[in-house]
């Protein structure tokens, strides 16, 4: 399951003026220490995280972004299992005290995630298909959906238990259960449209006025507001410093 999510940003600042006004956020201000890592908080509970991405990060190839970590019970075995399954290790596992081990890789398309050994081994529930603030929907757009969906199932044990056509040729849109329900979908990417990698949705309560402040924020309304199946309606956006990601919001009442 996914127990984390994080922005990387050039600007913490700014994203955190625009993502508090997007979806409803508080993310910290500047902290004091040395590390500008700052907390992503829906009333009262943790949602995730914005790290700032510095000039050393952007030399090795670090790019703004949304990331996800993903549980696993051996960070060290699974990080030879990604490589093994045609992957590779970004960031070789390391320790941060009290928060658990951690490393960076991609799937065999390139597309970046996290896997995390968590400290004290729990429960996350930064994920809520309905919570306020949180991760709502994880969807996967890649230029090999078959391939991906070995890789996950493999590495994650995840299942596929359904999937919808969708319009104008444009494939199937794969539905995903990692053992406790189904968490997002993974959808094929064609001539680089989508732009392939993980799209995040977060709750908002409002999507129209979600939509406007994104506009006024100075992102980009890329698809919607729509109606999806289910009763929600979403947007899928970019960011100041063009990091995709979705809202999703209830849909109006009849």
């Amino acid at each position: 399951m996914p127990i984390w999510y994080e922005l990387v940003s050039p600007d913490p600042s700014a994203s955190r003026v625009f993502y508090d006004a997007v979806i409803g956020w508080s993310i910290e201000p500047e902290p004091t220490g040395a590390m500008d890592y700052r907390m992503i908080t829906s009333g009262t509970d943790t949602v995730g995280g914005v790290m700032r991405l510095t000039d050393e990060m952007a030399a090795a190839g670090a790019k703004p972004r949304w990331l996800f970590y993903l549980n696993v019970a051996d960070v060290d075995a699974k990080a030879a299992e990604v490589t093994a399954a045609g992957g590779t290790i970004l960031m070789e596992p390391w320790t941060i005290p009290d928060i658990g081990r951690i490393a960076l890789a991609n799937d065999p398309q390139g597309i970046p995630l996290y896997i995390m050994q968590p400290e004290p081994v729990g429960e996350s529930g930064v994920f809520d298909r309905t919570g306020m603030g949180k991760c709502s929907w994880n969807e996967l757009v890649t230029p090999d959906q078959a391939s991906a969906n070995a890789f996950y199932a493999q590495l994650f044990g995840w299942t596929y238990p359904d999937k919808m056509t969708m319009p104008e040729g444009r494939g199937d849109y794969v539905f995903v259960d990692a053992g406790g329900g189904q968490i997002g979908a993974t959808m094929p990417c064609r001539n680089g449209e989508p732009a392939p990698g993980w799209n995040f949705y977060f709750r908002a309560p409002d999507i129209d006025a979600a939509a406007a402040a994104v506009r006024d924020g100075g992102g980009t309304v890329l698809m919607g507001p729509q109606d999806v199946p289910g009763g929600d309606r979403i947007i899928l956006a970019t960011d100041p410093h063009g990091v995709t990601f979705g809202v999703v919001a209830p849909g109006a009442v009849a």
